[in-house]
Parts: structure tokens; C-alpha cells; sequence
């Protein structure tokens, strides 16, 4: 390691590596920092943890006792004796204070999309005559905007895209819902959730969120902030493992009204009668659909015992520590002007991750992944650099911005400006 200063006149110079102390600081004195100990780790400094989660510890036990006893002995008597049957709610009322939520208000199963599809369907249904619009964050993943047209062609709606800041502005009397992200995917700005939500409900529209890129991260506080519906993944923050099971949250007060698009068998009031007409459970239940993903469920609430003991506040304090650090060590080990952060400054608009607009990043972040450094690289100038406080520890915020520097100056210089145009 050189203990060599960068000279500005020169990209190519060593820089000397002068934050590993602080790193080593601020590790020590981390309240939360011995929860990393609860997953699954290796040299590897991973900051994909907004794309995946890490395994936490209690995960790979739990599914072989799922697979082994509870599926290869007691077999169908699992649905009760284990029980199966009522998982999605249990799991749901452990989700429930990550996102701000009571019990009862959130129940588990099928995929993000499937309950991105419930949710604006319900909610153009209780929005009534009248209405002839839905508004769409303009920046939304794309998979929200598929589903939201496709409800609104099914309803007979017009989609309108607006930038979530502007949704205030643009809703009117003729807006029955509004589907927004919490946190923009790509950038990692952090909308204004209880802004917008007001705003909505005093045009008399209705709330519809996407918690994937917040819940697990920051505070949502779903409930005290009068949202309508909310959905979200589960294999992020949450680290419930790939392709588990996602959510819906339904606001109490409109759960008797929630007319969901895809009535099952597991959401009737009488799941075993059999009968020809579908009448709706009571309360979170009329949210579910099918017959439960059981090994996903089951590995998803292994994964949420890393939660115990733990607050959303403490999670949100070290998330915020953590990307100022990692913002701090790149200013001081990249290459001037070689990357620049799109994700906003200040902590009330930042998630937990950070976007740097970088020429040629889908190289660098190859480069970075080889040398053992793990984000990863949205089209067509975004590194994505994902902030799991449950696990991730300042020496890897270090440590990725020290090898970010190195891959960086390893790479023929670029043309000023080429970094992109991402405000």
C-alpha cells in the first residue's frame, strides 16, 4: 500500500489510504455492529443487498427441518400441526413494524407484481365513479408501469405519468390512485411519503406505495402516515432469499372494501366449503390468493428472526453513517471527475444505497466484482452500491471505494463530462 498523496494534476498517481482508521472507528463503536454475525459472510464485500440479501444464519436449519419433519413426516398434517395454514398472516404481523404497520394489516405470498396488480385494481375499485385517470411515478421500476396500464386498460383508465415530486400539483378530483416508489431504484432518492400521501387524500385519491427499495432500510411508518395500499419484495432489506414471497399491506379502515382482483380459494370466507360463489374473509385474509409458497414462506421467517432485538430508527442511523462514510471515501480515492453521485446529499431524499454516474460502468463494475467488490450496474451509466446496515460494516464501504479508485485508475482516462448527465 503506498503512502503516497494523489497529485491533482495527475489521475494515474496512488492515493494513500487514509480512512481505513475511521473505518476502524467507526466499527468499534457501532451499536448494531454484532448483528453481522447473524448472516452468512466471506471476504467478499457485498453491496448488493438492494438486489439481494445476504443468507442469514438461522435460514438453512429451519428449511431442512421444513423439508425433512415437517414436509417428509407429518406431511399434510403440516398445514395445521406446523402451521402452514396461517403463515402468511404471521409472517405479515412480522413484516408489519418494519414498514410501520399494526398486526393485521399485512399479509404475505405471491410476487411483487402479482400484488402490485391486487392493490391498483382494488384501489380504482374503492375510488368509485368518476375517475378517469391513475398517476404513475415517471420513474418508476418498469414492472409498476406494465401493471398499472395494464389495470387501467382493464378499468377503462387513463395512465398518467408524473415525477413523484409534482404528484401534489397534479392530482385532481378525476385521480382515483397514484402508484409511487419510496425510493427511486436507480438513484436511491427517497420520496416524500407522507407528503404525497396527504397531497392524494386531499384531492380525494388513494395511496398506493412501492416499499421494495425502503422497507428493511429506513422508516416507513405506513399507518401514521395514512397510506392505502403498499406492496413490496422481500428478498432486499428483508433478506428473505431469492424469489421469496412479497407483501401487501391494506390500511384497516379499507380492508372491508377491498375488492381484490384475483379472488382464491385461500382468501374465502370459507376456504373448505367449496361452494360455486366467492365471498371474501374478513380483514388482511381477503388478500391472499392461492395455495401458499411454504418453503419460501417458511425460509422468509427464518430470515426475519435476524430482526430480533433490532429497530428500523438504529437501522436508519447506521444506514445514513454508512453512505456518508462510503460517499466520503470516494471523493477521497477516485479520480477527480471520473464518477459523480446521483443519489441526493441530503438524508431526507436518500435511501440506503448509493448511484454513481460513471463512463463505461458497466466495465467498472466488472472490474470491481472481480476484484471482489459487489454492486452492481444499471443501464447506461449507473454503479449501484446497496447498504444493508443489518450486515454491511464501514471497513467495506472503505474497502469498496478504495477498489473503485484502483479500477478507476486502471482505465484509460475519459473525456470531461463523460461520466453522464443523471441529475
Amino acid at each position: 500500500m503506498s503512502d503516497a498523496t494523489e497529485n491533482p494534476l495527475d489521475p494515474q498517481a496512488p492515493v494513500a489510504r487514509e480512512h481505513t482508521g475511521r473505518a476502524e472507528q467507526l466499527d468499534v463503536a457501532d451499536p448494531i455492529g454484532a448483528l453481522r454475525d447473524r448472516f452468512v459472510l466471506d471476504d467478499t464485500v457485498y453491496l448488493d443487498g438492494n438486489s439481494l440479501g445476504a443468507l442469514p444464519r438461522a435460514v438453512p436449519d429451519r428449511v431442512a427441518d421444513v423439508v425433512a419433519r415437517e414436509w417428509g413426516e407429518l406431511r399434510i398434517r403440516s398445514w395445521s400441526e406446523s402451521g402452514w395454514w396461517t403463515a402468511p398472516e404471521r409472517i405479515g404481523d412480522k413484516i408489519a413494524p418494519l414498514i410501520g404497520a399494526a398486526p393485521g394489516r399485512v399479509v404475505v405470498g405471491d410476487s411483487t407484481s402479482v400484488n402490485l396488480f391486487k392493490a391498483v385494481v382494488a384501489g380504482i375499485r374503492m375510488a368509485g365513479k368518476g375517475c378517469t385517470e391513475i398517476l404513475v411515478d415517471a420513474t418508476t421500476f418498469p414492472t409498476d408501469g406494465y401493471i398499472a396500464r395494464s389495470a387501467a386498460r382493464m378499468t377503462g383508465l387513463a395512465v398518467r405519468p408524473v415525477e413523484p415530486a409534482r404528484i401534489g400539483d397534479e392530482v385532481t378530483e378525476r385521480t382515483a390512485l397514484a402508484l409511487v416508489n419510496h425510493v427511486d431504484y436507480r438513484t436511491g432518492r427517497l420520496n416524500d411519503l407522507p407528503g404525497i400521501t396527504a397531497a392524494l387524500h386531499s384531492a380525494g385519491a388513494l395511496a398506493v406505495w412501492d416499499l421494495c427499495h425502503s422497507a428493511g432500510a429506513l422508516p416507513v411508518g405506513v399507518d401514521a402516515h395514512g397510506v392505502d395500499l403498499a406492496v413490496g419484495c422481500t428478498y432486499k432489506y428483508l433478506n428473505g432469499g431469492p424469489g421469496s414471497p412479497a407483501y401487501l399491506y391494506v390500511r384497516e379502515s379499507l380492508q372491508e372494501r377491498f375488492d381484490s382482483p384475483l379472488p382464491g380459494w385461500n382468501s374465502h370466507a370459507e376456504p373448505f366449503g367449496m361452494g360455486p360463489d366467492y365471498a371474501p374473509a374478513d380483514g388482511i385474509v381477503r388478500g391472499r390468493v392461492g395455495t401458499p409458497d411454504i418453503l419460501s414462506l417458511l425460509a422468509l421467517e427464518a430470515a426475519l428472526v435476524a430482526w430480533d432485538g433490532v429497530t428500523i430508527e438504529d437501522v436508519r442511523a447506521k444506514s445514513l453513517a454508512l453512505t456518508d462514510f462510503f460517499l466520503d471515501c470516494v471523493a477521497a480515492y477516485a479520480p477527480q471527475g471520473r464518477v459523480r453521485s446521483v443519489t441526493p446529499a441530503e438524508h431526507q431524499r436518500r435511501g440506503s444505497q448509493v448511484s454513481l454516474a460513471c463512463a463505461d460502468a458497466g466495465e467498472v463494475m466488472a472490474g470491481l466484482i472481480r476484484r471482489g467488490v459487489v454492486g452492481d450496474f444499471r443501464h447506461p451509466d449507473v454503479l449501484r452500491f446497496g447498504f444493508t446496515p443489518l450486515y454491511t460494516s464501514f471497513a467495506d464501504a472503505e474497502q469498496a471505494a478504495w477498489v473503485l479508485g484502483e479500477v478507476l485508475r486502471a482505465q484509460p482516462e475519459v473525456e470531461p463530462g463523460a461520466a453522464g448527465g443523471r441529475g
